[in-house]
């Protein structure tokens, strides 16, 4: 409702400026005033821009889209290589937050052997920050001249992005402390005089759904299995949602869904620079833009075709 409220006000905003430019107009056509036609310009400029962000905010009209998303990052098969992939994206998206104002916290990481990282969980806090990253949920590959290749011969790496709106605490997810495996270790990161002394990061693994959950980001145990728990009950939230998407688009066979595994974009490093969003068409040579964050493109075309099928 507050979503649908903020939408209203800036329409009738848009549209109380759109009528002060008409106005401005015919006052400075019939006084001839060329300097009017200059302000006119700028305040066209500015009505446009103001239309596109309120296009953009009705295409994050989702149930969870205003909601805090949890972003985990998973290296595919290929050892150093996917794995030095995947802390890529993991650089990828962090400079993507924090160049749109996200607050960003990593909460959860496993090293790789050598180079790279396994695994990796980001909780991006911010208003819209699922609605936006929902777009980046599927497989990422990667076409490159490998590093870690002595006969620098061209390498095809893999990573997994699944994305998850974070639920609040008064939503329920019924869960059966039996159907829980809670494991703790000791936490591989920066963190505190306790970190690979005492074992105070927590693994959660539900049972009957096979979904597993980490959390290391706290200086306590008991802290660490709160944040784990709340990210359980967000993928399992995610997972109900899914379930029932999936029943609906049973029924209408023409809706498009991205599935997970799916490979949707592809970053080519050498012979040439192209990255290329499979699902949209999108397509830009600046590779190293792409890898500083700039991804704004691509989840703007991602949510402009998934709105149109609605």
């Amino acid at each position: 409702m507050n979503s649908r409220k903020e939408w209203i006000d800036q329409w009738k905003a848009l549209s109380a400026r759109a009528e002060e430019i008409s106005v401005l107009i015919e006052l400075g056509e019939e006084a001839n005033d060329t300097g009017t036609a200059d302000e006119v310009e700028r305040d066209l400029d500015l009505l446009q821009q103001g239309i596109t962000d309120l296009e953009f905010l009705n295409m994050l009209s989702g149930e969870d889209d205003e909601k805090n998303a949890l972003l985990t990052i998973h290296s595919g098969a290929g050892g150093t290589e996917s794995q030095d992939w995947a802390e890529m994206l993991l650089r990828m998206y962090t400079r993507w937050c924090e160049r749109n104002k996200f607050k960003v916290n990593l909460v959860d990481l496993l090293e790789g052997e050598g180079a790279g990282i396994k695994s990796a969980t980001l909780e991006v806090v911010g208003k819209y920050a699922y609605g936006y990253l929902k777009a980046e949920n599927g497989v990422h590959r990667l076409v490159r001249i490998s590093p870690f290749d002595a006969n620098a011969r061209r390498h095809t790496s893999f990573a997994s992005v699944f994305v998850y709106p974070e639920i609040e605490d008064d939503i329920e997810i019924e869960i059966n402390p039996a159907d829980l495996k809670i494991d703790t270790y000791r936490s591989g990161g920066k963190g505190g005089q306790n970190v690979n002394k005492v074992e105070t990061a927590v693994r959660i693994t539900h049972v009957p759904s096979g979904v597993v959950v980490a959390c290391q980001q706290e200086r306590s145990q008991h802290q660490n299995r709160e944040r784990a728990m709340k990210m359980l009950k967000s993928r399992l939230y995610q997972l109900r949602r899914d379930e029932e998407e999936a029943r609906m688009n049973a029924l209408e066979s023409t809706k498009k869904k991205i599935e997970w595994g799916s490979q949707i974009r592809s970053y080519t490093f050498q012979p040439y620079t192209l990255v290329k969003d499979h699902r949209t068409g999108y397509e830009t040579g600046n590779v190293q833009a792409v890898m500083d964050g700039h991804i704004d493109e691509f989840i703007r075309s991602y949510l402009l075709e998934q709105s149109s099928t609605k």
